[in-house]
């Protein structure tokens, strides 16, 4: 089942439920949403968007008698084919980056005040049909209570991951690095037929070198995927494969190019593609981060010749802000005023525990001025080294081809071949929503714990997102804290690699990883380093 992002402004004059009506029927007449596809829920969209069930059935209904959708018994929603797109697919985005605002009015009848003879006897049937099976989720709600039962399950019945043992073997209980990820929840057994059924078709084709841009039916699921889940706008033609975020950047200081110019990205921002630009001889320009994010007017105040900028809009590296609407509009005008590209890195947006989703930078992106970044190792396993690049129309073309055709793909084709299965069976999806539930379940005990065993010792940033957060410990200096950390069995680790500057990282931060450590451990973790750090 797909995930819908809309960008829904709560304080326009236009209901709520219209703007999401605009919003599925301008992916569905775009193509973004294909004919027989299943839309969420109304209570599962409701959860997601923290909007109203009403709002969310009155735009379902509005689709229904339109002929957009129809209700099918133990299915839900499915997408109708459509016999022709009533309009250019730049009216879907711009309904989806905007939120339907300020589109052309919809061409068919006023969903207020439908026509008369509008609903046909099939139409009338549907909605018939519709209250019966609107806000149908057993198959989600049978799968949230089996992890929430294994969640809950008797301590010893679940054996020490491999992580786990090896660092316990080593006099460490409990390692808070960034990076881990939960793997004693991954599907092992659909991953394992994925690539098998990777292995039993076109073996020349997996065994070889591959397309230098990538398996052409993974980057069609890909396309897809960010569509529905990030709302971004693109083709399979504008995504190229690359071997982890490191390797998109080089990719693209070659591309572009950037070598020798200069370049400003998010201080503190993201030390790995800060050491791949510095290696390639860029000039960086460190522009600081603010509450909700980088500072735009600081980022004007450089003047011309600024090449690009690096950015993580929907969750900033290591900080933990969001990117504004406004500032997200400020950023993409100064692109266009200075020539310039924004390097999106949306590397974990799809764990997000606080307020409504946003979408992707991207999706307000009208004159191609935004790369698009995006990895799986942290939504599916950093082991298969796999991430994308989406570029914009304009850059996707013969050059950009003509460039990647001189260099053997860097990721396997095996993997992205299993992978495009694992994808086309919806595992994907349910393995994103899987572990969406079970990371805000760790989310929501570690900041929990910290309250309750640091109180006011101790403040929380970054609190809305991702895999890791930021713990300023009032009044005291890592270098003691990390020290006492280790000899009670404890890892915790220093930020200061993702400053350019390592002296500017207040001395009381620190950084916690809580992806691979179980939820019922957390509380004793947090408790033994508050015994250590602040006594009984």
């Amino acid at each position: 089942m797909m995930e819908l992002t809309p960008m829904l402004d709560r304080t326009s004059e236009e209901p709520m439920y219209m703007q999401l009506y605009r919003y599925i029927r301008g992916r569905m007449e775009n193509g973004t949403i294909e004919a027989g596809e299943r839309l969420p829920s109304i209570r599962a969209l409701s959860l997601h968007l923290h909007v109203s069930k009403i709002a969310i059935e009155a735009a379902y209904q509005q689709l229904i008698a339109e002929g957009y959708v129809e209700s099918r018994e133990r299915s839900g929603l499915r997408a109708l084919p459509l016999e022709r797109v009533p309009q250019a697919a730049h009216s879907g985005a711009v309904a989806q980056a905007e939120g339907a605002a300020d589109i052309a009015r919809p061409r068919v009848h006023s969903p207020a005040a439908p026509q008369a003879g509008a609903s046909s006897p099939s139409v009338q049937q549907r909605r018939v049909t519709a209250a019966a099976s609107l806000d149908t989720d057993t198959t989600s709600a049978s799968t949230s209570t089996s992890a929430s039962a294994s969640a809950n399950a008797p301590e010893a019945a679940q054996p020490p991951s491999l992580e786990q043992a090896v660092t316990l073997h080593h006099g460490i209980d409990f390692d808070f690095q960034y990076g881990h990820i939960e793997v004693e929840r991954f599907s092992i057994k659909a991953w394992r037929s994925a690539m098998q059924t990777a292995l039993d078709y076109e073996l020349h084709e997996v065994f070889g070198y591959g397309d230098p841009q990538g398996d052409k039916g993974l980057r069609t699921e890909i396309a897809r995927y960010l569509g529905q889940s990030r709302g971004v706008n693109c083709r399979p033609e504008q995504i190229v494969m690359t071997a982890g975020t490191q390797q998109s950047i080089s990719l693209l200081c070659r591309l572009l190019p950037l070598a020798g110019r200069r370049v400003a990205m998010e201080e503190p921002g993201y030390h790995g593609t800060r050491t791949v630009l510095l290696d390639h001889g860029c000039k960086l320009l460190p522009i600081p981060v603010e509450p909700d994010g980088i500072s735009i007017a600081e980022l004007a105040a450089q003047g011309e010749g600024v090449s690009a900028v690096y950015v993580t809009p929907s969750h900033q590296f290591p900080m933990g802000g969001v990117l504004t609407v406004h500032k997200r509009q400020q950023l993409l005008q100064w692109a266009a005023d200075c020539d310039a590209y924004i390097l999106e890195d949306d590397y974990d947006s799809e764990f997000r525990y606080q307020g409504q989703p946003i979408p992707a930078l991207q999706a307000l992106d009208h004159e191609g001025r935004v790369i698009y970044l995006g990895t799986l190792s942290k939504s599916f396993l950093p082991g298969i080294r796999m991430s994308y690049i989406v570029m914009p129309e304009g850059l996707a073309g013969p050059a950009m081809r003509e460039h990647l055709a001189r260099y053997s793909s860097p990721v396997s084709p095996l993997l992205q071949r299993a992978l495009r299965h694992f994808m086309q069976e919806g595992h994907m999806e349910r393995h994103v929503r899987r572990m969406r539930r079970l990371y805000q379940g760790k989310h929501r005990q570690l900041i929990h714990s910290l309250q309750t065993h640091m109180g006011d010792r101790v403040s929380i940033i970054g609190q809305k997102a991702g895999l890791h957060l930021l713990l300023d410990v009032h009044g005291r200096s890592r270098s003691e804290l990390i020290p006492l950390a280790e000899a009670e069995g404890i890892r915790v680790y220093s930020p200061a690699d993702q400053w350019g500057d390592r002296t500017a990282c207040p001395d009381s931060l620190l950084i916690l990883g809580f992806g691979g450590l179980q939820e019922k451990m957390m509380d004793t973790a947090v408790r033994r380093l508050a015994d250590c750090w602040f006594g009984s």
